[in-house]
């Protein structure tokens, strides 16, 4: 080796230093291991397996509002709008809303009128989500067990209305950002306990969230190999088209079996039969309660 003087020697290794990652290795070799690594690790529960479905599958137009809507309202829109199915939020210690109305007598009048539900459980959120509104986190080494806390909760108000064993419950995480792959990993943990639980308990499980985050981290859950996953989808795009094919960002192949609600617009006011809700649409081929 040609021999450096000081002063040489030291420009020779910064550029050596700037030229890798500090440990010897290429920046493009760092980078190369680096998208090597997962985002989501392949995870298994034990599982006693899905309920058997009680013919409940359905399809066709659905709206969801933050606090369940008075009777009289739900009697004007049947028939009067496209709508068969309702999302109701209930339970979990984050829902947005109040729900003054929502008991077993109002289900039960409710179905009698004719409508489904999509029942909804807004819990603890991603650990890198945004805590201004939803503070509750899930944690990462708590995640399985967190999750099975919250389908508890979760089953005792299912029952509690009167929507009995084979009812879906859909899980609600809100979008967060896709940069964290442990906090990724623990939604997904949070969302295997959580399916895990209810179908223990009877109940079947969904999930709700953007399909940029949490649906493509438990898409690429399924792809890994987890176990259980929840046995239906709740897919935030909104794009405006009524139908459930992803959204070009789905493999068909996933939840494809009567699996799938896509929420393609929110926050729009409708009027049928002199009620006026504001809502937000969906279109459902997928589990519902009745």
């Amino acid at each position: 080796m040609r021999y450096l003087r000081p002063a040489a020697l030291l420009a020779a290794s910064l550029v050596l230093l700037l030229a890798t990652d500090g440990t010897g290795a290429s920046a493009e070799a760092t980078a190369a291991a680096r998208a090597a690594v997962p985002r989501i690790r392949a995870v298994t529960l034990p599982d006693r397996g899905a309920p058997p479905r009680p013919h409940d599958d359905w399809n066709g137009p659905a709206f969801d509002v933050c606090t369940a809507p008075p009777l009289d309202t739900l009697r004007a829109w049947h028939g009067a709008s496209p709508y068969g199915a309702v999302g109701i939020y209930t339970s979990g210690s984050q829902r947005g809303c109040a729900q003054p109305r929502l008991t077993a007598e109002w289900v039960r009048r409710a179905r009698a009128t004719g409508w489904r539900f999509l029942p909804v459980h807004v819990g603890a959120q991603a650990p890198c989500g945004d805590p201004s509104r939803r503070p509750a986190r899930i944690d990462p080494a708590r995640a399985v067990q967190q999750g099975r806390d919250e389908a508890g909760e979760a089953t005792r108000a299912l029952q509690s209305l009167g929507l009995g064993p084979g009812s879906p419950v859909y899980l609600d995480i809100e979008a967060y950002p896709m940069h964290d792959r442990a906090c990724g990993q623990a939604v997904v943990d949070f969302a295997l306990g959580w399916t895990q639980a209810l179908h223990s308990a009877g109940y079947r499980s969904g999930f709700y969230s953007s399909l940029d985050s949490g649906i493509a981290d438990l898409a690429a859950a399924a792809r890994a190999g987890s176990a259980p996953l929840p046995d239906a989808f709740w897919y935030a795009r909104w794009d405006d088209h009524a139908d459930t094919a992803g959204s070009g960002a789905l493999d068909p192949g996933l939840w494809s079996l009567h699996q799938r609600v896509h929420q393609y617009r929110g926050n729009v006011a409708e009027t049928y039969g002199g009620a006026t809700l504001t809502i937000d649409r969906n279109q459902v081929d997928a589990p519902t309660a009745g």
